[in-house]
Formats: C-alpha cells, structure tokens, sequence
C-alpha cells in the first residue's frame, strides 16, 4: 500500500464528496453563502470525514448514511478555523498560503459564514435521517457530533484557551493544558471515530474504545505540537520554530519537560494501537492514518 497516494486519493473523494453538499450562492443571501463555500473549499487534508469514513469501514461501512456526517464534521471543523481567524481571537490573515474568510468578505460576514456553517452541519448531518441507516442510530450519532462540538467539547476547549491567555504562567496547571488539548482539539477526533462506529452498528464496548483511541490520538497530536516547536526546524514546519518559549506560553513540554512528553506521546501512541486490534475488522489505512497523525514532523 502506498500510503500518500492512498490518502491523497481519499481527500480527493472527500472533497468531491463536500462539493456536493455545498449551498448555491444565490439570491440576498448570496454573500455569506460564497463566504461559506469559500471557507470550506480552502483545502485542507480533511482528517476527521475520513477518520470517520475508515472506521465505519472497519465494522463493514455505513452506506450513504456516513457521507451526511462527513460533510457535516468537516463544515464544523471548517466554521471554528474562520472564527479563530478573526480579529478578536487570533487575528489571523493567511492560512494555508491564502487570505482567511475576514481578510476577504470583512469581520461580519466571516462571522455570519462561521455561524452559518456550524447551522448548515446540523441540516446537513440531519438529512441522514432520509437514508436507509436505522433512524435511531442516526439520531445517536447528531448527539454525539454536536456534543463533542459544543461547550463540552470544541468550544469548551476553545473557551478555557482564550481564558488561560489572561493567566500568570504559575496559574496554568498540568490539568488545564489537558484539557484544553482534550476538548480542544480531540474531541472532534473522538467524534469523528464514534460516529463512524455507530453508523456502522458497533456496540457500546466498541464505541467506547473508538472514543479512547480518538482521545489517545488528538492529546498525543497536540503534545507532539509542542515537542516540534521545540525539537522541528523552520524547512521541515514551514513556520518559525521556538515561538512558544519566545512567547512566555506555557506548554505539556515546559511543564513536564521534553523526556516525559516524548514518553507520553510514545504510550498514548501503543495504547491506540493495542484498542484498534481489539476490534473485530479490519482496517491497515486506518491504523497508519492514526500513526501518521502522531509521529509527524511537520
């Protein structure tokens, strides 16, 4: 199996796939809809639908069911990205070589896109509801994505980042930084494998496992963000190395040190590992994609 032409191949399906989903610009509200499209279509290596593409793979697919809850991940991962870009967040201009949706449509209209994006994944997650999947599969799996996206997941996460930003360094505990990783950043992993399992009809013991590796995953992937910023080089990143000790910002690698982190990293890594062979199925792209979010160098 070569792995980067299969990824790449799944990416371009998966853009196809979103393509599909996309609202026609038309009419008064023309303007925030191309906002929208121009957003979601910025590229990107669409990570979480295919997480959850292959995991439903492993228990034996989900049909056309997966494919609503694919497009709708990604238009939720897609609205928190434009919403961090804006001026009272990040204030970012560029991401991914290109302007960010407040840099080209202006603050309001970026903010309404992000708003409506996070609105259009509920009716497009909610359409699954038309396919031939059970019903209350489907609606289990709306109250996981939705949860896992909410104020306790993503945008909890996201909520204690900004209010760790007006902490003194010695109030930022081991525990906060876990759980901003946690929520920020792996629970729309956990989502992703979770919805893929319950579509696909695995049971309790399973879904519990898929959340763990997904959990193990998105921590591991954002410890080993801070171990790069430390040990990467500018060629290999593409961005300035260095930056979070420059900045004061406390990390998992400033607070438990560079031996520990590399360690950790290495034991939530195995344990996914061992969790993903006790499942029935199976699934080698899966296991390497998951392997391939953690030990990267860029």
């Amino acid at each position: 199996m070569d792995f980067a032409k299969e990824v790449q191949a799944k990416t371009e399906a998966i853009n196809e796939l979103i393509e599909g989903f996309l609202p026609e610009e038309e009419k008064y509200p023309a303007k925030v809809i191309e906002a929208m499209n121009y957003s979601i279509r910025g590229g990107g290596k669409r990570i979480r639908p295919m997480l959850m593409h292959e995991t439903a793979e492993l228990f034996g697919g989900a049909g056309v069911a997966v494919e609503y809850f694919m497009a709708a991940i990604e238009m939720i991962h897609t609205y928190s990205l434009v919403h961090d870009d804006l001026p009272c967040m990040d204030d970012d201009e560029y991401r991914r070589g290109r302007k960010t949706t407040h840099a080209v449509y202006g603050e309001a209209i970026a903010t309404l896109a992000g708003d409506a994006l996070l609105n259009y994944a509920a009716e497009t997650a909610l359409g699954a509801f038309d396919s031939d999947c059970d019903k209350y599969l489907v609606g289990k799996a709306v109250r996981i994505l939705f949860n896992k996206s909410g104020i306790y997941g993503m945008i909890g996460g996201q909520t204690a980042d900004i209010v760790s930003e007006g902490l003194k360094s010695e109030e930022i505990t081991a525990e906060l930084i876990e759980y901003i990783h946690l929520k920020k950043t792996a629970a729309l992993i956990e989502a992703s494998m979770m919805v893929g399992g319950i579509l696909a009809g695995a049971d309790k013991v399973q879904i519990n496992a898929l959340e763990k590796i997904g959990r193990n995953v998105g921590i591991a992937f954002q410890i080993q963000d801070d171990i790069l910023d430390v040990t990467g080089n500018f060629e290999e990143l593409g961005k300035p190395v260095g930056s979070d000790e420059k900045n004061h910002k406390v990390t998992y690698v400033s607070l438990h040190g560079l031996d520990k982190a590399k360690a950790d990293v290495e034991a939530l890594s195995k344990e996914a590992t061992v969790l993903l062979h006790t499942m029935e199925g199976d699934n080698p792209f899966l296991e390497q994609l998951l392997l391939s979010m953690i030990d990267r160098k860029k």
